[in-house]
């Protein structure tokens, strides 16, 4: 049984290549994902340890409130100058040196528009001299309080060289510096980790990047000889006492470098979760190609009962035949994901200023990812194909027709039952029933879904592919077109359900993000009544932000009615964090906000009030006159009396603060402007003023309310993109589904097809034919995609309308292009088994058994 089983596949492995490809597809997103993350986390394991390898402790002040990259810019708080000389007098301190290092340093480059990182840091230091790690490769040191030295990579990005005056924007407007020298690090690297580093002087870096004289971001510490890092850690922490972080290198190298794979491991996530659907849609081909090889092998099966195989062999025959396709896809998917992951390592270095990676690496994840998944998903779907096969009577063997119709009564039900489940599970997910089981129950309700779909797509099937088909129907070829898409709608329904799954979930994201997208932005069309606004874009976790006396300027430009600075960060507020907000004018929050008052009065803050909303009210059970600390990335903590409560809504901050307390904030300026122009006022008189304003701003523009509408909804239109192309091969594997169908179809009505041909059909017709089935098919699975993607976007959009998402947008220009595509997806995926129709040799056919 083994040899023959054996034999039986080398004589198929043409037919099982396709569906192989499905799950070398879906295994090499796993893989990938996997290979990519370790491999990026071990190059940001050595990019740390090099910066920290000439630092034996460092000793920092505990910050203010504890911010993620997520949530804003982490910042330390400043430590006095005094306690450098505390620390050099610990027992076995050899030297300690005051640093100055913060983010927020952005060079202007020779364009005149600001270096940025896209991710890593713009470090703002203090000079301390060459060292073993770090070496001037060109010019000098900073010795003037105008004179910066900068890192190569940064000189490169901004194509600047030793000698230019540059502009710098840091925590005051823009500054000129002449640029007297650039540096690099030892190996030849032009940056640490893509990060674009200048230095100044160290008053002028105390003044810029942490907004005071005569203090500090850390102090590092190089300990004596015969001294530990660790012994000496524990003593300067003795020494300071409970108000400062002491750590060692090896332990700031393990912490930084945990922050990032922390967010590693949210993208390796997203990788694997495209990977599920990718091995969702191969489900469907390897069952249907499975399904299809056993029904072709029937008389081959009933023979093997007659002459003594039993059910439990048969069965063990076609399951060995899944295991050697789902090895063999394994293998060449792990391949292909380790040559993925590579390159998604190199595009990402590239994307992060160069950064330099560890040697590629194949984790025992992938490895075991890739054999698992694999082999499991194929076994998986190989079982009810191989169940059917153990079920063939001997009897069969004697019959020309042995693959009966089915009744569809019993998949109907199966159907109707997970669907059911899926609606449960969905609606407990979206309507907020599933604690803190949301995201698993949504996703759990989504794939019963698809599956309750897919199982009740048979029982539609006939009538609706008829329905299609009659577009077809005007010749011969495509009558017989039609009626071989509907022969067998079980075949059918699977073909379509594999391409369903792709289009459903980028149509069902389409409606939640063109949905977002529209409720934003009539929301803001209604609520602003700001005629220009200054803002930027962000490409990090430090917003990009303007001098705030463009905001004084502005006022006085004639037919200028109002003029607000909207400032940002986040705050411990009654010991939760919080974002709160500052407007500089606070007037703005009614005339050009809308915000309505529900208690107390908004339109004034005197320096110790504060407005809140009316669901932080509502949460934190406060009222006018409740008193609440606020402790700011800067400063010590203060309290505030709540003066007024105002309506909720999406551009309403949670907290609003008086104009008095930006100035604690980690970015003290403000990051959008908004003006309210008089009536009459034309705003292309006004918006080159203000441009002109902003000449020593170049990280921020002014644009009319539709032009920044627009540019801050623009954003989900990335996203809507990326999800798409990454969907995209749910869509290929489905593409290679209809191919195998086809193929496996073309070649069980050898006889047939040898048939028609005998009694006239041409060559050309039969294509016509084979392309008219694919045709058919690929549109009735773009079809159903497009109705389920529409009703299940249709209901998370729903469940999110407390969240202000109040409009239900379809997309119907792109469902329209959704089934023009499929209609050409049908043509493409119909050449191959077309051609090898139209050449069958017509006698041979007309004796194929």
């Amino acid at each position: 049984m083994l040899r023959a089983t054996l034999k039986s596949l080398l004589a198929r492995k043409l037919r099982l290549l396709l569906s192989g490809l499905a799950v070398v597809l879906g295994v090499m997103f796993v893989s990938g994902a996997f290979v990519l993350t370790d491999t990026l986390g071990r190059s940001f394991d050595a990019v740390f340890a090099d910066a920290y390898a000439e630092v034996d402790v460092s000793v920092e002040a505990k910050p203010k409130i504890d911010v993620s990259t997520a949530e804003g810019m982490p910042l330390s708080t400043p430590m006095p100058a005094s306690v450098l000389d505390r620390i050099k007098a610990v027992p076995g301190v050899a030297d300690a040196e005051g640093v100055v290092a913060a983010d927020g340093a952005r060079m202007i480059g020779s364009n005149g528009k600001v270096v940025t990182s896209f991710g890593p840091p713009q470090l703002g230091q203090n000079w301390l001299g060459e060292s073993d790690l770090v070496e001037i490769r060109e010019g000098r040191a900073p010795q003037a309080d105008d004179e910066i030295v900068i890192n190569t990579a940064l000189a490169e990005a901004g194509k600047v060289k030793v000698g230019d005056r540059v502009g710098v924007l840091t925590l005051a407007p823009k500054k000129e510096f002449t640029l007297v020298g650039v540096f690099g690090y030892s190996g030849g690297r032009d940056s640490i980790g893509g990060a674009n580093e200048v230095y100044f002087t160290t008053p002028v870096a105390q003044q810029l990047m942490l907004g005071k004289p005569d203090v500090f971001s850390n102090v590092s510490v190089q300990a004596a000889d015969g001294t530990t890092p660790e012994a000496l850690r524990d003593e300067v922490a003795r020494t300071l006492g409970a108000d400062y972080q002491v750590k060692t290198g090896e332990q700031l190298a393990a912490d930084a470098s945990a922050g990032l794979k922390e967010g590693l491991s949210f993208f390796n996530k997203i990788l694997l979760g495209f990977a599920a659907v990718a091995l969702l849609v191969g489900t469907f081909l390897i069952l249907n190609t499975f399904s299809i090889i056993v029904a072709q092998r029937t008389r081959e099966l009933a023979l093997m009962r007659a002459i003594g195989a039993s059910g439990k062999q048969v069965i063990g025959s076609v399951v060995l035949e899944a295991l050697a396709v789902g090895l063999i896809a394994s293998v060449l998917g792990l391949a292909a994901g380790i040559g993925v992951g590579a390159l998604l390592a190199y595009l990402f270095g590239q994307l992060a200023g160069g950064l330099t990676l560890a040697g590629l690496g194949v984790p025992a994840s992938a490895v075991i990812g890739a054999f698992a998944v694999g082999m499991l998903i194929t076994v998986i779907a190989a079982l009810l194909p191989a169940l059917r096969a153990s079920r063939i009577p001997p009897i069969a063997a004697m019959q020309d027709v042995a693959t009966p119709d089915r009744p569809l009564t019993k998949v109907t039900i199966g159907g109707a039952v997970v669907t059911g489940i899926g609606a449960v599970l969905l609606f407990l997910g979206l309507g907020g029933h599933a604690g803190d089981s949301t995201l698993a129950t949504i996703l759990g309700g989504v794939l019963f879904a698809f599956i309750g779909v897919a199982l009740l797509t048979p029982i539609i099937s006939r009538p609706v592919v008829s329905l299609l088909g009659a577009m077809f129907s005007w010749s011969v070829p495509g009558k017989l077109g039609r009626l071989n898409s509907g022969r067998n709608p079980r075949r059918t329904a699977i073909t379509a359900a594999a391409l369903m799954v792709g289009i459903a979930l980028v149509t069902g994201v389409t409606v939640i993000l063109d949905s977002a997208k529209g409720s934003i932005g009539k929301l803001a069309e209604d609520t602003i009544k700001a005629e220009l606004v200054i803002s930027g874009s962000t490409t990090g976790p430090r917003p990009a932000s303007f001098d705030p006396a463009v905001l004084e300027k502005a006022a006085a430009i004639p037919g200028v009615q109002l003029v607000s600075g909207e400032y940002g960060d986040m705050a411990v507020v009654g010991g939760e964090r919080t974002w709160v907000a500052v407007s500089s004018n606070v007037a703005a929050l009614q005339q050009i906000f809308g915000a309505k008052a529900t208690a107390g009065d908004i339109s004034r803050l005197a320096p110790d009030q504060m407005l809140v909303s009316s669901d932080t009210a509502k949460a934190r059970n406060l009222a006018v006159g409740s008193t609440v600390p606020v402790q700011l990335s800067r400063g010590e903590a203060r309290t505030y009396t709540v003066s007024g409560i105002y309506e909720s809504s999406q551009l309403t901050n949670p907290v609003t603060l008086p104009p008095q307390a930006a100035a604690d904030f980690s970015i003290p300026q403000p990051i959008q402007g908004f003006l309210q122009l008089a009536p009459g006022t034309s705003v292309g008189a006004v918006q080159p003023q203000v441009e002109r304003l902003l000449a020593d701003s170049p990280e921020v523009s002014v644009a009319d309310r539709a032009a920044f509408i627009e540019q801050q909804t623009g954003q989900l239109d990335s996203l809507l993109q990326m999800i798409q192309i990454l969907l995209a091969l749910a869509i290929v594997i489905a593409v290679l589904g209809i191919i195998n169908t086809l193929a496996l179809s073309v070649l069980e009505r050898t006889r047939e097809l040898g048939l028609l041909r005998a009694i006239g059909l041409r060559r050309a017709q039969t294509m016509r034919m084979i392309t008219v089935e694919a045709v058919v098919i690929s549109i009735f699975g773009a079809l159903l995609g497009v109705v389920v993607g529409a009703g299940l976007g249709a209901a998370v959009v729903e469940a999110l309308k407390d969240e202000g998402i109040t409009d239900l947008i379809l997309p119907w220009g792109q469902m329209v292009t959704f089934l023009i595509l499929a209609a050409i997806i049908g043509v493409v995926a119909a050449v191959l088994p077309a051609i090898r129709a139209a050449r069958i040799n017509v006698l041979g056919a007309i004796a194929h058994d």
